[in-house]
This record gives structure tokens, sequence and C-alpha cells, in this order.
């Protein structure tokens, strides 16, 4: 593909991974949601086609931007940057950032999906439809001394992890994923949310390796809450949690997140990136309480066949009887059902 001003487009395949993430990891705008291992993880877990462009200037790498296409039936056809993630939109230098979305429009159409979705933390296209005020992301600052970051914790919330230790909760690195399925398949179906499958969650591991860590937490040796985190340069992002029935009295989720950021300023991190939450949730209040301050996430799309943007979320009311019904299914029926649905809610 020709891009403007000498640069050229290009689809990412295996021979120039290690290329692309070398560029990742020194773009100051990259994410871990810009790494290749994605277009593995789309196809492998899900069997999404991945067109993961990037351009280059002089045979040098100087912009990315990975792109995955979701067909559903249910949920419509769309190009995401990136999807299942926060972020993903195009990052580089701002003639190759420019090229790559003028590319990502024309393959949206060529595909002839309904929208093209980029997923960005700040504003870059006003004219175009957003969603700017539905999510939010939270991140904050580590001190290198765990101590300091447990007293910069608000009085009320610092309570709940002291009860928690109290309780004699322990964490523990996991190696495989089986104890965190276990504890977020419970807590997505007590929200009303179709699971994601226990091959994704596989996936990651393999795919991402010791950047893809899972704690456990336990309690007299039964699973309390699990969470899988990512790490990225000098950030972790704890992505995917959730806790058991026993979580709730011990404090569990609590503990879990303190555990997290204390292992991690150990190590030498210095960004705790608390993920992503729709306004209004009680993930967003959870998260506020804990002093981190919200910061709005700018979703931007194309139009191509659909004549109005899509609302696939929680907050919509048309799916309010689907949500009550599914956290009354039984936890094996949704484990099974659940991936099934999940794979086209990226």
């Amino acid at each position: 593909m020709s891009g403007d001003g000498g640069l050229q487009i290009h689809h990412l395949n295996a021979a120039n991974a290690k290329r692309w993430d070398a560029f990742v990891m020194a773009c100051p705008a990259a994410t871990f949601f810009h790494r290749a291992g994605w277009m593995e993880v789309l196809r492998r877990a899900f069997n999404h086609e991945a067109h993961f462009l990037y351009a280059e200037r002089d045979g040098a790498l100087c912009g990315v931007l990975p792109l995955g296409h979701i067909r559903s039936r249910l949920f419509g056809n769309t190009l995401i940057s990136t999807p299942f993630c926060v972020l993903g939109g195009a990052v580089g230098d701002a003639n190759a950032c420019a090229a790559l979305e003028k590319a990502a429009v024309e393959l949206a159409h060529s595909l002839k999906v309904d929208v093209l979705e980029l997923r960005h933390s700040q504003p870059r296209h006003p004219d175009w439809p957003a969603k700017r005020e539905l999510y939010v992301n939270f991140r904050k600052t580590l001190n290198p001394d765990p101590e300091v970051n447990f007293k910069a914790i608000p009085r009320k919330q610092r309570a709940m992890v002291r009860k928690g230790i109290d309780a004699g909760l322990q964490g523990e690195i996991d190696e495989g994923v089986d104890r965190l399925f276990t504890a977020y398949s419970e807590s997505v179906r007590n929200l009303g949310t179709p699971v994601l499958s226990r091959r994704y969650f596989e996936t990651l591991k393999t795919v991402f390796g010791p950047d893809c860590e899972v704690l456990t937490v336990t309690h007299q040796g039964r699973t309390v809450a699990s969470v899988m985190s990512f790490y990225f340069r000098d950030e972790v992002l704890p992505y995917y949690g959730g806790g058991t029935a026993l979580a709730r009295d011990l404090k569990g989720n609590d503990f879990m997140y303190w555990d997290l950021m204390r292992r991690a300023s150990e190590r030498g991190v210095r960004i705790f990136d608390y993920g992503r939450s729709k306004v209004g949730t009680g993930s967003y209040s959870f998260k506020k309480n804990w002093g981190f301050t919200p910061e709005p996430l700018h979703y931007e799309f194309q139009l191509v066949k659909a004549t109005q943007l899509p609302d696939v979320n929680p907050l919509n009311p048309k799916y309010r009887l689907f949500i009550e019904a599914w956290k009354r299914l039984p936890l094996p029926v949704s484990r099974w059902l659940g991936p099934f649905l999940a794979r086209s809610l990226g």
C-alpha cells in the first residue's frame, strides 16, 4: 500500500513482528495494546481477522496501527483498533499517523464494515463521530516505597485493605489460568456479562509470556480472588480480575489490588494503570475510592455502512432484561455459553 510523502503502508507479517515491537517499546505514545502479539491473540483465541498496519519511510518504521475485524450478527461488523483493548489508535510521527488512518478508512470501506473505531487517549479528530464521555481510564504514579503507597490510599479504602490483611489473605503468582478463570467467570456472571473463554486467557499467557502475570489471593487454601496483569515498560496494568463468593466478606479484591501494587513498586514499576471503566458504574466508583483521577478516553468512529454509532454496552436500556437473566444462569452454563457471545464484544 502506498502512502503520502514517501511513506509506504504495509501489513504486518511474522518476519516484521520484532521490528514492530521494537518501535512500540521506543514510541512514547505506544501502549501494551499496540504490541504485535495482539494479532496472534485475535486469530488464535477468537479466529478474528487482524490487519496490523505499519508505516515505513526510507526503510525505517515510523508508525503503527493495529486493527481487528469483528463480524457478528448480533453486534455488528466492525474494524477496531484494538479489539478487547483500552487503546490502540495510530502512534508515530504526525504524517505516519495520518497516512495510517487514511489507509484504515480505505480498508474499512473495502471490507464493507459498519464502522471503523479508533481508540485514543486524546482527541484526534474533533469532526468525527465519537464517544468521549462513556469511558475513562485510571492511572497513578507509584512511589518506590510500598508504605508510602499504602498511606496514599484514602482512609476508608485503606481500612478495607487492612481487613483483608487481618483476615490472613495471601497472594501468590500463578503459572496457569485455572484459578483466575474460576474467580473471573463467577464475578462477571454476577454482573450479567458474558465471560471470555479460558482459551483466551491461556493464549494471552502464551503470547506475552512473563509480561502477562496472574496473581491469585487465597484464604486457608481456597481461591478468593485473582487478577491477570500486563507489564509494559515501567507500568503494570491489572486487566482481568474477579472474586469468588468469599471475596466480599474477606475484602479479597481490595487486598488483591493492594498486593499487586506492593509487588509492582518493589520490582521498580512506576505507573499503576487501573484500566478502563464506564462512567457511573461500580467499577468506576471502586477505582475513584482508591484516590485515582478519571481520565477521559476518546473513541472516534467513521461510519461506513452504519448510519449511527453502535451502542453495545451494559448501560444501554435494551440490554437490561438480558443482563438480569444472565445473572441467574448457573455458573457452568454461563461458562459454556458466554464465550460464544463475548468473542464479539471487542
